[in-house]
């Protein structure tokens, strides 16, 4: 179950930002997940109940966000939406893409009391 250390790593790196703000505690947590991450949006969050214990954020809430899947096209140069089963140019058919977005695990924002 990766998603219990990613938590942790998330709490870490809040608790790093946090602290030299003279946070007490962290409220919130807003984090942005891809299709294409591997995460398992529910597991993540049932991890995330087990991690916080004993953190500054043994209260916090944490909040998902879900990134679409975007493409650039080396091509004909257009970015544009994509699925997972079809990562190819939407507009022009071809193979040669970059995926954008879509693949993330991003920490948006957090917030603390003092």
């Amino acid at each position: 179950m990766h998603e219990l250390s990613l938590c942790q790593a998330l709490l870490d790196q809040v608790t790093a930002l946090a602290q030299p703000h003279g946070a007490k505690t962290v409220t919130q947590i807003t984090v942005r997940i891809g299709p294409l991450s591997g995460i398992v949006p529910e597991l993540l969050e049932q991890s995330f109940l087990f991690a916080r214990e004993s953190t500054l954020a043994a209260e916090a809430i944490l909040t998902l966000e879900t990134s679409s899947i975007r493409i650039y096209c080396q091509d004909c140069a257009q970015e544009s939406s994509a699925t997972p089963q079809k990562l190819i140019c939407p507009l022009c058919g071809s193979l040669n893409t970059q995926l954008v977005s879509g693949d993330e695990l991003l920490l948006v924002n957090f917030e603390i009391t003092q």
